[in-house]
């Protein structure tokens, strides 16, 4: 995989340093979440005067997961779409759309991010559904998959870009 500039400490060459790289996205996607996850929280908290929970408000929890994974990947492809270098200047606004109803068809298979604890919880018991396996890394971990597996259609080319491709031995199209 080509993780930019981090690919030199495993040895491997180095195409771009940041941008269009999985270093880029891994941080990018990461940190856009972060802040609309806890953007979505800290307002339901002041309108509503509760904490969110999917136990107290299982129906706002589900749109709020909703809510914020749109929110945040968009937010991630509005940065990626006005300061990657690779994209021309002509067409930021077409990268921006496209990924932006990428996130939209994406983000609707994330629904069930909030029943995957308490999936665990039955079925392995309360300890591993209450742990950051089962609550946290888990949920978000199939979300993405379903996320990037329904809204992105990259699957014809492995969603390699150049430098994986000649790192794996694929052939370019």
């Amino acid at each position: 995989m080509d993780y930019g500039i981090f690919n030199r400490l495993i040895g491997r060459e180095v195409h771009q340093p940041f941008w269009g790289t999985r270093t880029e996205h891994i941080v990018g996607v990461a940190g856009c979440l972060a802040i609309t996850d806890h953007t979505s929280q800290a307002l339901y908290t002041k309108i509503f005067q509760k904490e969110l929970s999917f136990i107290k408000s299982p129906a706002a929890f589900v749109a709020h997961t909703f809510l914020f994974i749109c929110s945040g990947v968009t937010l991630y492809c509005v940065g990626d779409a006005m300061l990657n270098p690779n994209h021309k200047d002509e067409d930021r606004w077409t990268v921006l759309k496209g990924e932006a109803y990428n996130s939209y068809v994406g983000a609707n298979t994330a629904w069930f991010e909030p029943y995957v604890p308490v999936a665990v919880t039955k079925f392995a018991g309360p300890v591993l559904g209450s742990s950051w396996v089962g609550s946290a890394l888990l949920p978000a971990t199939l979300a993405y998959t379903t996320v990037k597996g329904v809204g992105w259609n990259d699957w014809g080319n492995s969603g390699l870009n150049e430098l994986e491709k000649k790192l794996n031995g694929v052939e370019a199209e």
